[in-house]
């Protein structure tokens, strides 16, 4: 892949914007085009107010992020999405929030249904308060093909997304998903910060993974700020992370064996989740982790004595996790019941820019702590977590694998935060480096976690952009369903389980 139009820079590294690159439309196009073509990931592509295009490429292989720009000559230009599928969404979400028109983009419609940001008209003729106008599904006609169409409201707690499915007999031809029934406003709410609430706005972009988007937060102020959190600092940051990703692998391990019927792992793995979120409460008070972190340091430190009553408690979670979901693997019938459902190939992986256990799972050797290490995982990188088939089984193995790896580092930094004395207390941030980017991602437990700030001239947020792995990988579902019984769609969907709250932003 060619580079020389594009800055390089690190995961976390602020950079000022007289130094990322304003390229030519026509170059910007062909920059994205031929790293993509090259290996690289379209990890970002957003637009601001004044008409500038702004994207990121994952150069994986070198463990660098590369970032350029182009000022649009008004709101037109040609879509990226027919020669770079990764683009699909967000060539969508630029047109709804900013009226930008992709020309040629192949399945033009809302993917939120808000107001556009801007003054500009909405690409779809909406006034204030009334319907959009492009409500189309795609359809598929033939003798005996017909419609099955699930929600926006489900049953129970679920958040709303409809499913629309299109069958012949039981055989799912093609399945739609659309979302954006929460309009959250989380983006819109982080301009003109750092606010008081900024920070809380980040942890709930998707509550399960907030140590994950809170961490990518503080990270992206920490390097706009120029500050450098010690390293025992950053492994109990590490430590908040991995127990979150062990509490919601367990979760999904245990709800996979309940979808086809194997109630022994269902519900130990239901107890378990319990006692690994208790291990982040009894450090911070909050289950989900809220509140951990903060910009600079930690609202809770994780201090010797506690670290070692942890030590304990994670032998036993541990103990319990490996013998319930062993019955799982022991279970032949269960394992062919996941062998044979919801493949995505590998080639369909890449083309579309999957991350997180779905891409690991068709065999992408993709995982930020490695790829693009960050705090603790820079010195100690955790190996991806890989399988091969794409299935469901895979994607049930692969969250197993990282399960294993979670608890060997929990257990290690465990220990060396027993023998280590806290650090002292940080204070606020310096002001915010001003007219300056910044990229900063996570490994989140579902996998790829990105925030991307700019600031104006005083060093307020001017643009604040989140990609949730979510954002990446719905349209891997839908794929996932092609040429299955419909029947196999809430295993298959809960092997990708992913996030309503994290896409509607």
């Amino acid at each position: 892949m060619s580079n020389h139009a594009l800055r390089a820079i690190l995961n976390g590294q602020a950079v000022p914007l007289r130094e990322v690159p304003e390229l030519t439309l026509a170059s910007f196009r062909e920059a994205i085009l031929e790293g993509t073509r090259g290996g690289a990931r379209l990890a970002c592509l957003c637009a601001t107010p004044d008409l500038r295009l702004f994207a990121v490429l994952a150069d994986d292989a070198e463990k660098r992020l590369r970032v350029a720009w182009a000022r649009l000559p008004g709101t037109r230009y040609q879509a990226l999405t027919p020669e770079c599928p990764q683009a699909h969404l967000f060539e969508r979400e630029i047109a709804e929030q900013f009226g930008i028109i992709p020309e040629g983009h192949p399945w033009f419609k809302p993917v939120r249904y808000h107001l556009p940001w801007s003054d500009l008209p909405s690409p779809w003729g909406r006034d204030e308060g009334s319907l959009p106008a492009v409500t189309d599904f795609f359809k598929v006609s033939g003798e005996e093909v017909h419609e099955v169409a699930v929600g926006p409201v489900h049953a129970g707690v679920i958040e709303p997304g409809h499913f629309r499915f299109q069958c012949h007999g039981e055989t799912v031809i093609h399945l739609e998903i659309a979302l954006g029934f929460q309009h959250r406003g989380i983006e819109r709410a982080m301009l003109g910060g750092p606010h008081a609430l900024s920070l809380k706005q980040a942890e709930t972009t998707s509550g399960d993974s907030t140590i994950a988007h809170g961490w990518a937060y503080c990270r992206l102020l920490e390097a706009l700020a120029g500050v450098e959190v010690p390293a025992r600092t950053d492994r109990v940051r590490g430590v908040a992370l991995e127990l979150e990703r062990m509490a919601n692998h367990v979760g999904d391990l245990g709800a996979l064996s309940g979808d086809v019927g194997f109630l022994p792992t269902a519900s130990f793995c239901g107890r378990i989740r319990g006692d690994w979120l208790n291990l982040s409460a009894e450090v911070c008070g909050s289950r989900l982790g809220r509140d951990w972190l903060k910009p600079g340091g930690l609202h809770h430190d994780l201090n010797p004595a506690m670290a070692t009553g942890l030590l304990p408690r994670l032998v036993k979670s541990w103990a319990d996790t490996r013998d319930a979901v062993e019955l799982l693997w022991s279970a032949a019938s269960v394992v062919i019941r996941f062998e044979m459902a919801g493949r995505l190939e590998p080639t369909q992986a890449r083309e579309i820019g999957l991350v997180g256990v779905p891409a690991r799972a068709c065999g992408v050797n993709l995982d930020v702590r490695k790829d693009h290490p960050f705090g603790p995982y820079r010195a100690h990188p955790i190996p991806a977590s890989l399988a091969e088939s794409g299935n469901v089984h895979s994607r049930a193995w692969v969250r197993w694998l990282e399960l294993i790896e979670s608890q060997r580092f929990l257990s290690e930094a465990l220990e060396a935060l027993a023998g280590s004395d806290p650090d002292p207390r940080a204070g606020p941030l310096p002001p915010l480096a001003a007219d300056t980017l910044c990229v900063s991602m996570t490994e989140g437990w579902r996998g790829e976690v990105l925030h991307l700030a700019l600031t104006d001239g005083h060093g307020r947020f001017a643009r604040y952009k989140i990609v949730d792995p979510s954002f990446h990988n719905w349209f891997g579902l839908a794929l996932a369903l092609r040429g299955e019984q419909i029947s196999d769609f809430p295993l298959c969907n809960k092997s990708f389980n992913l996030s309503y709250c994290g896409h509607d932003l």
